[in-house]
């Protein structure tokens, strides 16, 4: 294989920007074919972005002999279907986050990859943006010294404006999402926990629906012990005032602190009282990094940049934060 030709199933308003044209601009990638369950809008999208196929069902993408790849872009509650059919198929399979609705979920999904000999990989894409690598490379240069704890916050009134826009807001359905806005933020933050600082020793958490506006959690928080010793500690909080928004991380060490955005372009380094500033463009298309990542293990080329057993933590995570044991 030597060219990564995708097929898309969901090509919803989420794969518009982020990520339905990198497709096309990464080396020795192509985007033949999209789907989506309403046949007029699938047709749409592929007539505006120049894609020759569309469909209105699944299994026929997937089995169109010209697509050696699947992108899987629907709500959490498609992806553990759609990614164990395109494995047993013999397509590699890059999912969005989070995973799937649950840990047992992105188990049998992993079982599956590994079970099928297929390549599997999930869209936590922010490991791949220029603003957390740069944040790894401090931590791994020990800039701050010696890690000590992490604190995170992420506060949004409840019509938040840093989630994708979408015909219906399947976020809040528990059934479809998993469990409202923390499901669908919070696995950019925890994966890059994992990613920063490695296996965990232990979690655990507390998840309370304290507006009732919605049938799901709108205050989680989270701690989270390193086996090197580090403490995370996450709040998030979907319902407070206008004007309280923060979107926040501060990773103090012995010698300083880093403090960045999951959803900005600045960097704050603070080191014996002096502030050091690094500022990041936007992206265009924020996944491309990461998709530029996938199309070389697919073709044998680099290693996974996010396993599904790696993604899988992140599920048991966010499993654990909301269990309320």
């Amino acid at each position: 294989m030597n060219e990564i030709k995708w097929g898309i199933i969901g090509c919803g308003d989420v794969t518009e920007v982020k990520s339905g044209p990198a497709f096309n601009k990464v080396p020795n990638s192509s985007l033949v074919a999209v789907m989506r369950r309403d046949a007029v809008k699938a047709a749409d999208y592929a007539q505006r972005h120049g894609v020759p196929k569309w469909y209105s069902d699944a299994s026929a993408l997937i089995n169109d002999p010209e697509v050696n790849a699947i992108y899987i872009a629907t709500p959490p509650l498609q992806h553990e279907a759609y990614t164990i059919e395109a494995l047993a198929a013999g397509k590699p399979v890059y999912v969005e986050k989070p995973m799937a609705l649950n840990a047992a979920a992105a188990q049998r999904m992993v079982n599956a990859a590994n079970n099928y000999g297929v390549k599997l990989s999930v869209a936590h894409y922010r490991r791949e943006q220029p603003l957390f690598l740069k944040v790894k490379s401090l931590i791994d240069k020990h800039a701050i010294g010696d890690i000590r704890f992490v604190d995170l916050h992420m506060l949004q009134p409840q019509k938040s404006k840093v989630i994708a826009k979408t015909d219906y807001n399947w976020r809040m359905d528990p059934n479809i999402g998993g469990g409202g806005l923390f499901h669908d933020l919070a696995p950019h933050q925890l994966d890059l926990m994992l990613y920063f600082f490695g296996e965990m020793n232990s979690f655990n958490g507390i998840a309370l629906n304290q507006s009732k506006q919605q049938a799901v959690d709108d205050l989680v928080t989270g701690r989270i012990l390193f086996e090197n010793g580090v403490v995370f500690n996450g709040t998030w909080c979907f319902s407070v005032a206008e004007g309280q928004q923060m979107d926040v991380c501060h990773i103090y060490g012995s010698k300083g602190k880093i403090s960045f955005p999951m959803f900005g372009h600045q960097i704050k380094l603070t080191r014996n009282g002096i502030e050091e500033q690094f500022d990041f463009l936007p992206l265009a298309h924020v996944e491309q990094p990461m998709i530029e990542k996938v199309v070389a293990y697919f073709l044998d080329k680099s290693k996974n940049p996010c396993s599904g057993e790696e993604a899988l933590k992140t599920m048991e995570l966010l499993d654990g934060f909301t269990s309320n044991f």
